[in-house]
């Protein structure tokens, strides 16, 4: 009989997180300071970062400890079940078994609690009394709210506007935990009120939002900023998603052929794929295939420049190695709000760059009739983000029916959609639009790049 539901004991929870520098051909390319072009050391990171966090960054060592604090706060929703997707697996036809890693079960519902929590503990280690931030789809934002109000912080959330309008649920969660979440741009930063002089009706991005975020962090002594993506010691803390995942299938009897997950900066892709792609590195597997899911909206992956770029948009953080549509791209307003990020994570994008990572870009439509498959055979409705893995498994499931591979296909599921009714309603009522790739507004940001 199929074991469909695969649980570990809390005694299983990791007890250190995976760092994937360690097993890197080559290195990653430092961070680098936008005036001098020479790469930044910890100094310059210290005004926006705890110090633990700053270490993690930049570390080599292949394991790090996880504070018995937050493995105890884990406990919570950790570990995650792994399921296996025989009900859609039965309505495709398919010889091919379909997993996923579970990752809705979070009180915040996805997968970013599990670096939220890790930040607002090593930030209360070292006095700070609040948190300011960005978020996309609000994921992230509430997630942040959740790990503060735990640790007795104060905690300040830049949504991109345009999402902020689409899902007021996520701003009520934030309240809810005792944050304060503010619709971006907004007039509360220099920053903010300069892009609304230009553009009154600016739709928000991650980049701007990010601006508005350190803005607030650097100039309140208070304060430190926290990021939900895209930096290497977030995808670190992610990591707790593969090491479980490892662990289950082995309890399975199976190993992943490929790997999916959505991407936007990266942190939960990598949250599962790097644990396993470290028997890739190793040469213990291969012929493993991991492959990122993204917006066609936002190619970044796919149809973006390998260099150095400014993490935001107001040019405040150092310049960071990776795929990039250019710092000033603005997406355009998909529902996927959490993938609407100009850049993606350094780490993710060298293992791109050096091949051992693949990349596919999805219309908004095409994913959502995806997931609707999905609800319809697992019942679970999922974030709009999560359904570009879902797409990808899809069709991955149907060229096995064709060719009768028994291939192993494991996606991370990385949230729930039960905050993103307003775009179902929209699918359903076939309102969606899809945005193709804007050669012309990626170009004229893709000449502001910096010179490098």
């Amino acid at each position: 009989m199929k074991q469909i539901k695969i649980m570990l004991p809390e005694e299983e929870i990791p007890k250190s997180w995976y760092n994937i520098q360690s097993d890197l051909p080559t290195p990653l390319d430092p961070p680098l300071n936008p005036a001098t072009k020479e790469p930044i050391g910890p100094e310059a990171l210290a005004p926006i970062f705890p110090m633990e966090l700053i270490k993690q960054e930049v570390s080599q060592e292949r394991w790090i400890h996880i504070p018995d604090e937050v493995r105890e706060v884990y406990k919570i929703w950790r570990p995650s079940p792994l399921i296996r997707a025989v009900r859609l697996e039965k309505m495709l036809k398919t010889p091919a078994k379909i997993y996923y890693k579970w990752e809705g079960v979070s009180p915040p519902g996805s997968h970013k609690p599990n670096t939220a929590v890790a930040q607002a503990y090593y930030n209360m280690k070292e006095g700070v009394q609040r948190l300011a931030t960005e978020t996309g789809a609000g994921q992230w934002g509430s997630s942040l709210s959740f790990a503060t109000m735990l640790f007795d912080m104060k905690c300040t959330v830049y949504m991109v506007k345009v999402s902020h309008e689409q899902k007021p649920y996520r701003h009520i969660m934030m309240a809810t935990w005792g944050a304060e979440c503010i619709a971006s741009p907004s007039n509360k930063t220099k920053y903010g009120r300069s892009v609304l002089s230009k553009e009154p009706n600016n739709p928000g991005s991650l980049g701007i939002a990010i601006s508005e975020a350190i803005e607030d962090a650097a100039t309140h002594d208070d304060t430190k900023y926290s990021l939900g993506s895209v930096l290497s010691h977030v995808l670190l803390h992610q990591t707790v998603i593969g090491l479980e995942a490892k662990k289950q299938m082995e309890i399975a009897g199976d190993y992943p052929d490929i790997i999916y997950g959505c991407v936007g900066g990266g942190s939960n892709f990598s949250g599962l794929a790097f644990p396993f792609l470290a028997d890739k590195l190793t040469g213990k597997k291969p012929e493993l295939r991991a492959v990122g899911c993204e917006p066609k909206a936002c190619p970044t992956l796919t149809k973006g420049i390998y260099a150095y770029d400014f993490g935001d948009t107001a040019e405040m953080t150092p310049l960071l190695k990776m795929y990039t549509l250019g710092h000033t791209y603005i997406p355009p307003p998909i529902h996927a709000g959490g993938l609407r990020y100009h850049g993606d994570a350094p780490l993710l994008c060298k293992l791109v760059k050096d091949g051992f990572i693949e990349s596919v870009a999805y219309n908004q439509n095409e994913v959502f009739k995806a997931a609707h498959m999905f609800a319809k055979s697992e019942g679970i409705i999922i974030a709009p983000e999560t359904a570009h893995a879902v797409k990808a498994v899809i069709d991955e499931a149907l060229k096995c029916k064709q060719t009768k591979e028994e291939k192993v296909l494991l996606f991370n599921n990385s949230g729930h959609g039960l905050l993103d009714l307003a775009a179902w309603d929209g699918y359903l009522k076939n309102k969606l639009t899809d945005y193709e790739y804007p050669k012309e507004l990626v170009k004229k940001a893709m000449e502001k790049i910096p010179k490098v």
